[in-house]
């Protein structure tokens, strides 16, 4: 029997269908995606070993750039040794314990570096704005509880959206429309009315995505507004620049 209850899972979890119909399309995804995971762990390995060892670089924007690199390792190490190993395998399946750990996690790294991004915009409009107090402003202490905050925020919001989406009965369905465990995907399991769900999920977009968004906006148009005032050419390439690893 296919059909249970939602309290006895799929005896081997779930099965991640990803695209297993086009066999040669995972082949040259395969590559792509193994090319471009070893670039993003070299790339931002890199960057935070840089950060920590050069005395130069302990300045609010690297130690920033730093939780940025090592959230990403972590962000697409949650999701791509899987994918790479089910590209390969027949067996497509993750345990009931490993999606929920996957989503969780996946959701928690994406909420923070929405976050984190909107922290970094601020950080470099008071390094162009406000030149003078920057140092007074932006201090070891402060940055260090924005990071904490942004964590925190991202994985709160992960918390809530992962134990509601996993308490909704699915039915027997345990077939994954995606490569890696995710919300909506989720949520297509469910046989159940999902709306109260949706709203939940488009309410964190709203606080996690949208405002994020708008505060990096508001941000680069002050700083924009800021360099335009510069009379040296010089100089307002200096202030692009210093713009330049956040806008990247």
């Amino acid at each position: 029997m296919e059909r249970f209850n939602n309290t006895f899972p799929h005896p081997n979890g779930f099965v991640l269908v990803g695209f297993s119909e086009w066999p040669r399309l995972e082949m040259v995804l395969f590559v792509a995606v193994s090319a471009f995971y070893i670039m993003t762990l070299l790339g931002n390995s890199a960057i935070i070993f840089l950060s920590r060892l050069h005395p130069r670089l302990h300045t609010p924007m690297y130690f920033f750039l730093a939780n940025l690199s090592f959230l990403d390792l972590c962000y697409t190490t949650s999701t791509v040794p899987q994918m790479l190993v089910n590209i390969q395998s027949h067996q497509r399946n993750i345990s009931y314990t490993g999606c929920i750990a996957q989503l969780f996690i996946f959701l928690g790294l994406g909420s923070t570096e929405c976050i984190l991004l909107s922290v970094m915009a601020f950080d470099r409009y008071v390094a162009i704005c406000q030149p003078l107090h920057y140092t007074v402003i932006m201090h070891s202490r402060l940055c260090q509880q924005m990071a904490a905050v942004a964590w925190g925020t991202g994985f709160s919001n992960s918390l809530v959206q992962t134990v509601l989406t996993f308490l909704l009965p699915r039915c027997g369905q345990y077939r994954v429309e995606n490569f890696f465990c995710e919300v909506p995907a989720m949520l297509q399991l469910s046989c159940v009315d999902t709306w109260t769900n949706e709203v939940e999920m488009y309410a964190a977009v709203v606080i996690i995505k949208v405002i994020p968004v708008g505060l990096i906006l508001f941000s680069y148009i002050n700083i924009v507004r800021a360099v335009v005032g510069i009379q040296s050419p010089e100089g307002r390439k200096k202030a692009f620049n210093t713009c330049g690893s956040h806008l990247l």
